[in-house]
């Protein structure tokens, strides 16, 4: 016999589910205490700013019709509709107000995430911030003067944990949904990255592209009685979703799957920045008082602070230089302008190459390193663990540095000259880091977080 949850019971048994874990996680998590403060620090991220613009009278958002204020924050903050994705799924804070006819609308850039329901009360906004890593905010839909309000306990609930490398982070699933939209969480679920299988992802979400004989998961339905059965091809190589919903509710009619493809990536690399800056802080707040209590010379270096640099570091890596990114068999393709002017972004070196220019025909990038080593979330690590990564890459791109696990195995020759001649001319970070101290910045070597601070005292 099956017993089936009445509606009204879900959100009481979800509010219930929260609760409990958010006093988990306050049991478990370090960066709600000293040196992150997660709860109490002051934020610092573009919403932050804007609010303090919008309080002096130097901004202004306009609420416009069913919108909201969703056009005018877009503008102001540079975050491009073609960026427009839909989920379907009833995962997120508004769940009542999102279904297939009705799905969440998610744009972005290298900072935020803004998620728009329909009739929803709120806007939903997740953001790169430089002390906090992830922080979370609410604006009204409903107030006539625009008010930022800083989430943290609801949104931590599920935006922190093994998911999210265990930090307050950004999160991408797909999960096998039913069709009034709810996920069927005992069919398993997936989290969405540039290493996840294309035929693993997007379940719960609609995808207008082209991409061939490949699979996905998105724009169908699943029923309870046979949640893994794949055989509907009603949703692959789509490129228009008007006779699923009323595109017209939206700013775009596109979920655009390049689009979607970005985000995924974007998801594990901001989240692997905020575990290596949290880990940075935490290594040295400790480092600081051991080297206190044992009366250590201060910016006495220990191995184990060293160690935790390299591991967070390492993992980072990993991430920007695209180990174990899943291949594609043939070319993919979206709906939207958003391949084109995504590739059209960011610095260009001498010979026109950009970090931004999508491949599409086999992975993501036409040369595998992330854009977000410009983001400012990247620029802001602290100097002890982004010079680490810094070095560490070009090592890996010298083919000097040794790869024990042969995580960069998928980089050509070719590819790791052109990496190293485009970040030698455009991050000018990366020329600081990697033309001081020759040291090989090797995950084994203990000193590499900052070869320069002197005694290393192991611990």
């Amino acid at each position: 016999m099956h017993c089936r949850l009445s509606p009204i019971l879900i959100p009481l048994l979800l509010a219930s589910l929260c609760c409990f874990l958010i006093r988990s996680a306050e049991a478990q998590e370090t960066w709600l205490h000293e040196p992150i403060n997660y709860r109490t620090a002051a934020a610092d991220n573009p919403i932050s700013r804007l609010q303090t613009q919008l309080e002096n009278g130097s901004a202004t958002l306009q609420r416009q019709g069913e919108f909201g204020y969703l056009e005018s924050l877009l503008e102001t903050l540079h975050v491009p509709v073609d960026s427009q994705t839909l989920v379907f799924s009833k995962t997120s804070l508004q769940l009542r107000k999102i279904s297939p006819a009705t799905p969440r609308a998610l744009y972005f850039n290298d900072e935020l995430y803004i998620g728009y329901t329909v009739g929803g009360d709120v806007l939903e906004i997740s953001v790169a911030d430089t002390r906090l890593g992830t922080a979370f905010y609410t604006l009204s839909q409903r107030s006539s003067t625009p008010q930022f309000r800083r989430q943290s306990d609801e949104c931590i609930a599920c935006h922190s944990s093994s998911r999210t490398e265990g930090v307050p982070g950004h999160l991408m699933r797909s999960l096998k949904t039913a069709a009034d939209g709810q996920p069927l969480f005992s069919a398993g679920s997936q989290n969405v990255n540039h290493t996840t299988p294309l035929q693993k992802r997007f379940g719960g979400w609609y995808v207008t592209g082209t991409h061939g004989s490949q699979r996905h998961q998105g724009n169908v339905f699943s029923t309870r009685d046979q949640p893994d059965d794949d055989s509907d091809d009603s949703g692959l190589n789509r490129e228009s979703l008007q006779h699923l919903f009323r595109t017209d509710r939206y700013l775009s009619p596109h979920s655009d799957l390049v689009a979607l493809m970005i985000l995924g990536h974007q998801v594990l690399v901001h989240n692997r920045l905020t575990k290596a800056a949290f880990t940075t802080r935490e290594a040295l707040n400790y480092q600081q008082a051991l080297n206190k209590a044992l009366k250590n010379p201060p910016g006495t270096q220990l191995e184990s602070t060293s160690r935790r640099i390299a591991s967070a570091g390492e993992q980072l890596v990993e991430a920007l230089l695209m180990a174990q990114e899943a291949q594609l068999t043939e070319s993919v393709s979206g709906t939207a302008d958003f391949q084109h002017s995504y590739s059209n972004r960011g610095p260009r070196d001498s010979h026109d190459r950009s970090l931004f220019q999508l491949d599409l025909q086999r992975r993501l990038f036409r040369f595998p390193c992330s854009p977000l080593i410009y983001s400012p979330a990247f620029r802001n690590l602290p100097a002890e663990v982004k010079t680490w990564v810094l070095r560490r890459i070009r090592d890996v791109l010298k083919n000097s540095a040794t790869d024990p696990r042969e995580r960069f195995t998928h980089l050509s020759a070719e590819d790791r000259e052109n990496i190293l001649e485009i970040l030698s001319e455009t991050h000018p970070d990366f020329q600081d880091a990697t033309t001081g101290s020759p040291d090989t910045a090797d995950s084994r070597n203990t000193d590499a977080a900052n070869p320069d601070a002197g005694t290393v005292q192991r611990n």
